[in-house]
């Protein structure tokens, strides 16, 4: 009797002890009640990602560092949810669906599809986006310095002035400039007419070849090559990941290619003179911020810019192509 008596109050014990060991928790989440009542708020950041190239993935870290700078810190008192949707709308429907039922604090969505899949999802959840050129083109917001909307983040408009001025300080004899970008994204096609303002404006002509997929690239970048003097890339995603394509065929070709932002010239591209991701990410990140910590109203927030730009040159690439970069040039570029 005295045995099992024994037992009773052994079960009884470890059953009381676990009762106090879960009290606190929230069995939706997961999480701990203690945790909050220290003080320390609890936040949850969606990031949907358009594809995986450098540019893009430069913006994703800048956004982490500038969340940790600021003392949210994923795995400590943040959840970061990232997700890539390897260049694939369907896939972008479906995270967007997956942050809206999970009712996440705030998203960041990096380039254009994403932030305008995202924006179409939810008025409510606010979306911080980044690596998207004219806001108000994409038709994210009303107007980029008062969004009246859900959505504002930090433009990639690259300085297109500065990268046509580029093509002649490399090739001083060049007349045609040849630009290939993807024509169902919105922001290319408002970098590809800026380009040919300035081009024409240049004194130099302009030819245009439009791709769909990854898969037009190859083909359209050869037409150009055998028109054109020089080819000029805006900061197009599928381009963006083609590089190693197009500098295929132009180290037979010859032909200079200027990138629209550094990660293009890291991939094979000649130079440009243009924006740091890492920096335009980070910028998102202190937006986050605003909007986390401080309660800052999104829908009032103006779209930002960067102002200073960085010199970037491949010389395997300018040696493959027999191209020598001036000094003066050189001396503006960092390693």
């Amino acid at each position: 009797m005295k045995r099992v008596l024994s037992v009773l109050l052994a079960v009884l014990l470890v059953l009381a002890m676990t009762a106090c060991g879960t009290q606190n928790e929230d069995p939706q989440s997961g999480t701990n009640d203690d945790v909050q009542s220290t003080g320390d708020a609890q936040y949850t950041v969606g990031i949907i990602q358009l594809s995986e190239h450098s540019a893009l993935d430069s913006a994703r870290e800048g956004f982490i560092a500038a969340l940790a700078d600021n003392g949210l810190v994923d795995g400590e008192n943040l959840e970061i949810d990232f997700q890539n949707a390897q260049n694939d709308q369907s896939n972008l429907g479906t995270i967007a669906d997956r942050f809206v039922s999970k009712d996440v604090d705030l998203v960041l969505a990096i380039a254009t599809p994403a932030a305008q899949t995202m924006a179409g999802k939810t008025t409510e959840i606010p979306i911080i986006a980044t690596a998207v050129t004219d806001f108000a083109e994409a038709r994210l917001v009303n107007d980029n310095d008062n969004p009246g909307t859900n959505v504002s983040g930090t433009s990639d408009m690259n300085p297109i002035k500065e990268q046509i001025e580029l093509v002649k300080q490399l090739a001083p004899d060049c007349q045609t400039v040849g630009v290939c970008y993807n024509s169902g994204e919105d922001n290319s096609v408002l970098q590809a007419e800026l380009a040919r303002a300035e081009i024409e404006a240049q004194g130099m002509s302009y030819v245009e070849v439009t791709v769909s997929s990854t898969n037009d690239v190859q083909q359209a970048i050869t037409t150009l090559a055998s028109q054109c003097d020089a080819i000029y890339l805006p900061t197009d995603n599928t381009l963006a990941s083609s590089i190693p394509v197009v500098y295929g065929v132009v180290a037979e070709t010859k032909t200079p290619v200027i990138g629209g932002e550094s990660g293009m010239v890291d991939s094979g591209a000649l130079a440009t003179v243009g924006i740091n991701y890492y920096d335009l990410g980070y910028q998102a990140g202190e937006m986050a911020i605003r909007v986390l910590l401080e309660g800052a109203d999104i829908s009032t927030m103006p779209v930002e810019h960067q102002t200073e730009y960085e010199y970037t040159f491949n010389l395997d690439t300018a040696e493959a192509i027999g191209l020598t970069i001036p000094e003066d040039l050189l001396a503006l570029a960092g390693e």
